[in-house]
């Protein structure tokens, strides 16, 4: 685990999925694990969703649907803050249905160019952009990898996921573009008249018509109640079929060392529950206050800050079946795992992709610059009224079951 919350291990050329690959074996290797016990430790719902919706990104990606989107959008932004709006809703809206590191591989090259075309300082849009789709992923289970984790572990149902988180999204987006407006109010202060352009590139309109098809479907399968896992997937396949894209270039996209590492991070994670946790660890969860919303929420934070979100969820697995209400502990997992990533640059993936892409561009988005939105943003998004005391009440007004409810569980199963 914490080779893989740091990205390396000095001296060797493996990054996190390498790492995680050498620790599942490893386990295997020192007997804490069978190799069939391995095969049922892989989670092949959260493998299955996360590749389903890989191939659904890159089709939009590729057929130059987000960049239609995008160009539409900001053309019409006509002020500095309408752009910074603009920004923020779009960011945070595909973040919520989409994975939302694609996301920013796709939104902030067009904030660079579009901040350089008009003149402007790309640096608080950049921060607007990383902040808003940590947030806006906050709303649903496809909106990121540890939210696809927990979704298929807590068998929490879509529409109860969304009807809980979507407020706390809304809200994040809401206090995003507050804090940037305050904290760089010589940027938004400096009145101007903008005609924003954007390179749309080449767009091909029957794939974008498909793709748009297969989005609207899906949305209505996961709040439908079909398995999200078996949707994405039949999703992807129907893009897959296609005259127009050859397939490498979708293939391309597909992220797979990152399926890689959620593999081998799941049999790490079963061999430490079998060899060093024991039943009276796992219920001692309740002495560390973790029924307390407040608490868990702060626990998770600083734990995903410290180990990465997807590690920290995995970590926290054996714990949460034995709380008082493991669905509303999910759900507080799940928020704070999310908007804990917009505490610092370092906190999400997406933080990174931004800084990334604009380093390409030739522009620095610091750790201070971004600290001065993150901490502020952190401290207020958690502290919503009806944001936490929300989820704290979620037991009692939705049926949250899917096909497995977490409370399904047994609490303490190592004997």
């Amino acid at each position: 685990m914490p080779g893989v919350a740091v990205g390396r291990i000095p001296g060797l050329r493996l990054d996190r999925a390498g790492i995680a690959l050498l620790s599942g074996p490893a386990m295997i290797a020192v007997g804490a694990l069978g190799m069939e016990d391995a095969y049922r430790a892989i989670n092949f719902d959260t493998i299955t969703l996360l590749l389903g919706m890989m191939i659904v990104v890159a089709h939009l990606k590729v057929s130059g649907a987000f960049r239609a989107l995008g160009g539409f959008a900001i053309e019409h932004a006509h002020a500095p803050f309408m752009l910074l709006v603009i920004l923020t809703l779009l960011t945070g809206v595909l973040s919520a249905f989409l994975v939302n590191d694609a996301i920013c591989l796709v939104m902030a090259p067009i904030v660079v160019h579009v901040t350089r075309v008009i003149n402007r300082n790309p640096i608080p849009h950049l921060i607007a952009t990383a902040t808003a789709s940590n947030c806006g992923s906050v709303a649903t289970i496809t909106g990121n990898p540890q939210k696809m984790v927990i979704g298929a572990l807590s068998g929490i149902s879509y529409p109860a996921f969304a009807a809980a988180l979507a407020p706390v999204a809304l809200f994040g987006l809401v206090a995003v573009i507050v804090i940037v407006r305050i904290v760089y109010r010589a940027e938004f202060e400096r009145k101007a008249e903008l005609s924003p352009e954007v390179y749309r590139g080449r767009m091909l309109p029957g794939q974008v018509l498909k793709a748009v098809v297969v989005c609207i479907g899906l949305a209505i399968s996961f709040f439908a109640g079909v398995p999200v896992a078996k949707a994405a997937l039949i999703g992807g396949a129907i893009l897959l079929v296609t005259r127009a894209i050859k397939p490498h270039r979708i293939y391309r996209e597909i992220d797979g060392p990152l399926l890689f590492m959620f593999a081998g991070l799941f049999i790490v994670v079963a061999g430490a529950e079998r060899t060093l946790l024991t039943p009276d660890m796992i219920a001692s969860a309740r002495n560390l206050g973790l029924d307390d919303v407040w608490q868990l929420s702060g626990f998770t934070a600083v734990l995903s800050n410290i180990m990465s979100n997807v590690p920290a969820v995995l970590a926290l697995r054996p714990f949460i079946p034995c709380l008082e209400n493991p669905e509303r502990a999910w759900l507080v997992v799940a928020m704070s795992s999310t908007l804990a990533g917009n505490f610092t640059l370092l906190g999400s993936v997406a933080n990174l992709i931004v800084a990334e892409q604009a380093k390409a561009a030739g522009k620095q988005l610091s750790f201070s610059a971004f600290f001065k939105v993150g901490l502020p943003l952190t401290l207020v998004t958690p502290c919503r009224r009806n944001g936490l005391a929300g989820v704290q009440a979620l037991g009692g007004r939705f049926s949250i079951h899917n096909q497995a409810s977490a409370s399904s569980v047994p609490c303490c199963y190592l004997t």
